[in-house]
């Protein structure tokens, strides 16, 4: 998790010396379905080649992103200006929906200007640190901080939410810390993208929190669970998540976007489990 962390707030800026590809000839979606990819997954692909770890994604066939890039010191995307790489992706044909920034209240007008620049539609705020959940009074603080966050979101036209991990989901003193987060928010100003891995991982069930807290979770990651003990992370549709029980709910849930994850890899190449779960989701009649 430290890597995530120092990833997100950290993220080196990028060369962006290649053109972009015409959106005549790479910006139709190739799928009916808009299957998003968090961009997290290829961190490695992209530090070490970007421009062509996002050729290949457009040729795999992913047609939506959400961003873990954004570097508040130059204020850019992967070392391009906002609405530049936004223009960019575009142009291959996966529009950029949604953005990873850890940022605080100082800071979050920028942030949002920036995110609104690059044409996002949601700013998610990706972790809680260690220090800011050391209690239920944490999170309260932090459910009060979501709300005004919500606000300046919603001035640059944007909204906010938060995507959890499995720490929400752990007792703490007779309370599960994520139904006070979610039930301390206004959900007007604050939706939840539900990381369907972690919360398992948690011990919970993503269905029941659908049916628990109906049009909270517009935004989803579909990441899967191996189904050995470990619980490592596998290719969606290679693991032990039920993705149909899971979908059958979208409307329950408010999803709008998707965007299939995976935080690490093993065996197979990240490109490689990247198409495995896109083509599990683009099969599936459920999606």
């Amino acid at each position: 998790m430290t890597n995530r962390r120092n990833f997100l707030r950290t993220t080196a800026a990028f060369a962006a010396g290649a053109m972009a590809f015409p959106i005549a000839a790479c910006g139709e979606s190739k799928s009916k379905k808009v299957i998003g990819l968090q961009l997290y997954t290829v961190r490695d692909k992209i530090s070490a080649d970007q421009e062509a770890t996002l050729e290949k994604l457009s040729r795999i066939g992913y047609n939506s992103l959400e961003a873990a890039g954004y570097n508040m010191n130059d204020r850019t995307f992967y070392g391009m200006e906002p609405k530049a790489f936004a223009n960019h992706v575009r142009g291959l044909g996966m529009p950029l929906h949604s953005s990873h920034t850890v940022y605080e209240l100082d800071n979050a007008d920028v942030v949002c200007e920036d995110a609104a620049k690059a044409g996002v539609e949601y700013i998610i705020y990706p972790y809680l640190p260690d220090n800011l959940r050391t209690n239920l009074d944490d999170y309260r603080a932090t459910a009060e901080k979501f709300n005004r966050m919500g606000e300046i979101a919603q001035k640059h036209g944007l909204k906010f939410g938060y995507h959890n991990h499995a720490f929400e989901f752990e007792e703490m003193d007779g309370e599960i810390p994520m139904d006070l987060l979610i039930g301390q928010t206004d959900p007007k100003l604050v939706t939840f993208e539900l990381d369907l891995y972690w919360i398992s991982r948690g011990g919970c069930d993503a269905v029941d929190y659908f049916k628990k807290y109906p049009g909270r979770f517009e935004l989803w990651h579909v990441k899967d669970m191996v189904t050995s003990d470990d619980q490592f992370f596998a290719p969606v549709g290679r693991g032990r998540i039920d993705f149909e029980r899971i979908f059958a709910e979208k409307e329950t849930a408010g999803m709008k976007y998707f965007f299939v994850e995976q935080d690490s890899f093993r065996e197979l190449d990240p490109f490689e489990s990247v198409e495995i779960s896109l083509n599990y989701l683009k099969e599936a009649k459920f999606v």
